[in-house]
């Protein structure tokens, strides 16, 4: 796919500006070439973190965003994103442009897109994705320096962003009749000078993802589904990180999010993965006027899915799982208000079982002709029994040992000098969804739940855990970029020239994704979490301390705080990374180690 940007590599390399002269006339700036605009500490944190969101080798990330980037700079210069709004500053569009390139990853990250495409479409998709989500969010504002501003030159003649980028002293203003609007159409007379044919050629390949493009350099968003959303959230972020506010609060979506993915998740399962009106071995029954889901089996489910999807902020406990669904009016109440209902289920046969349930409306997940035929037998509610709770999952992973550490405290402390807060929020789970979940939501990163009985996991997952699917699993993930690195919450860094995997969240992360893990762990009356970690270190693909020790201890150190961490090194970082990225500089081996 990326070959393409490997032939004729030089025809996309932004040619050096010629050399300005030395000194300016009085009130006159000299125009900079992209390398020293780009130069500053603050801004080269920002590119780093930028190809940190990628999945990318340096020679790649040069060719599809580095370029951009630069012919974005010397285009801009040091223009203000504003005249008294946000980035009001000399510099300020340049600064804006790499921060909301930035959040606008960040966001990518919870997305498997085009969103409904099979898993094999959405993996082949993903690179093409990533870089129109920063395109899009690199060019939304770009509009403003050819119909907000007024650029004269050295010679006194007028200065057009068409004509290309600057090599004379320039002096400029603000138009006075300009048009609050106008900046977004003004993105079509511009888009060419970022974007090269290769680029335009590779992503016109991707028609799920060429139409909303169109409309986002239109300045269409209303248009550009989920790319268009990624964009203005992002940029809300941005102004607001500028002007002191909370980003994380700008970048969170509306309160219908969380309802949506879970409905959506729950329509998935039901056309895919369960099975309904079974005699004895079912995760539900439908009945004429109501939906009968197993309460646990589907709950856990459902977390499974979406946490396979990518999806953060899914509450670990099903106690929780049961207020959310019902807070959002999916599933319908007992008679005393209650998520949970008991009932029995009897087949013509003869058989019956009595069950906890969550009970749906048909009509919310089934068109009328496409809803399957009702149960032949009945579902009768337990009598005075409407409200049974489930056991929730206990508050924490046992007492750490070698192989059984406490759950790690978590990497990364914010970096230092002006860029600190920003590269902090964009390294923090409290932005990372686009659509994050409601306020007391547990976070994701979990704690066991109780084990699920055998049958229900008999033949409806079908990968089986091993420690080879869990390396294939962290891998994946870390090329998807669902699971990110070297950030404040991440479960994978780089240190000593090679992978940390943090114990145990990264195993209890795969744990949760696949809870089949549960019914395999307690056959060895372990948690699955350590059955995971067990079957990792048999593959002997960790180093070992001298004293024979598995866990490695790291540091962490900031302008603020630190802490440590525990996890293992990877022997070869090549079982993650294609091209390795540079070691974490926040995490360092402890002494000793």
């Amino acid at each position: 796919m990326l070959s393409l940007f490997q032939r004729k590599r030089a025809s996309v390399v932004t040619a050096p500006s010629p050399a300005p002269a030395a000194d300016p006339p009085k009130g006159l700036l000299r125009p900079e070439s992209a390398a020293s605009l780009l130069a500053t500490p603050r801004r080269q944190k920002l590119l780093e973190h930028i190809w940190q969101r990628t999945s990318l080798s340096r020679r790649q990330f040069a060719t599809l965003y580095r370029a951009p980037l630069e012919r974005y700079a010397e285009l801009v210069q040091k223009f203000p994103a504003s005249e008294s709004h946000h980035h009001a500053y000399p510099g300020g569009m340049l600064d804006h442009g790499l921060e909301i390139v930035a959040y606008s990853l960040k966001l990518r990250q919870s997305h498997l897109l085009p969103i409904g495409a099979s898993p094999e479409d959405q993996a082949a998709q993903s690179e093409a994705w990533t870089a129109a989500v920063a395109y899009a969010a690199l060019l939304h504002d770009i509009g403003k320096i050819a119909v907000d501003l007024h650029v004269e030159l050295v010679d006194d003649s007028v200065w057009h962003p068409w004509h290309g980028p600057l090599h004379q002293p320039y002096r400029f203003r603000y138009r006075d009749d300009r048009e609050y609007r106008l900046h977004s159409a003004a993105t079509g007379l511009l888009y060419r000078q970022l974007l090269d044919r290769h680029i335009l050629d590779w992503l016109s390949g991707y028609p799920a993802l060429w139409g909303p493009l169109l409309y986002v350099l239109a300045g269409q968003y209303e248009h550009a589904g989920v790319l268009g959303e990624l964009v203005v959230q992002a940029d809300r972020a941005s102004v607001a990180q500028e002007l002191g506010g909370d980003p994380a609060r700008a970048m969170a979506a509306p309160k219908h999010a969380l309802q949506r993915k879970l409905l959506d998740g729950l329509r998935y399962l039901l056309k895919e993965a369960l099975k309904l009106n079974q005699p004895e071995a079912s995760d539900g029954w439908l009945t004429e006027d109501a939906l009968w889901l197993v309460s646990k089996t589907v709950s856990d489910k459902l977390r499974a899915h979406l946490l396979s999807q990518g999806i953060d902020g899914i509450p670990t406990s099903n106690t929780v799982v049961f207020d959310v669904l019902q807070d959002h009016g999916l599933i319908l109440p007992t008679p005393d208000g209650k998520a949970i209902w008991k009932a029995t289920v009897r087949g013509n046969s003869g058989w019956s079982h009595s069950f906890t349930f969550l009970r749906l409306s048909p009509a919310l997940i089934w068109e009328s002709a496409d809803r399957p035929a009702p149960f032949a037998g009945s579902v009768t509610v337990t009598p005075k029994d409407g409200a049974v709770a489930e056991p929730e999952a206990p508050a924490s992973p046992p007492p750490a040992t070698d192989t059984a550490l406490t759950e790690a405290s978590q990497a990364v402390a914010a970096p230092i000098d002006g860029v600190d807060a920003l590269l902090e929020l964009l390294g923090t789970n409290a932005t990372a969804p686009v659509e994050p979940p409601p306020p007391g939501v547990a976070p994701l990163y979990p704690v066991e739940t109780p084990v699920a009985p055998a049958e229900a996991w008999a033949d409806t997952t079908p990968a089986t855990p091993s420690g080879e699917h869990f390396m294939d699993w962290l891998r994946q993930g870390i090329q998807s970029h669902k699971l990110i690195i070297n950030d404040a919450k991440a479960l994978v860094h780089t240190v000593a020239d090679t992978a940390y995997l943090i114990s145990p969240g990264v195993f209890q992360r795969y744990a949760q994704e696949h809870p089949r893990v549960a019914f395999l762990a307690k056959q060895d009356d372990v948690s699955g979490w350590q059955w995971v970690q067990k079957h990792f270190e048999k593959l002997q693909l960790h180093r070992k301390q001298r004293s024979g020790l598995n866990i490695w201890t790291c540091n962490v150190t900031g302008p603020r705080k630190s802490r440590r961490l525990h996890g293992y090194l990877l022997e070869d970082p090549r079982r993650l990374f294609v091209d390795p990225p540079a070691n974490n500089p926040y995490l360092s081996l402890a002494l000793g180690a």
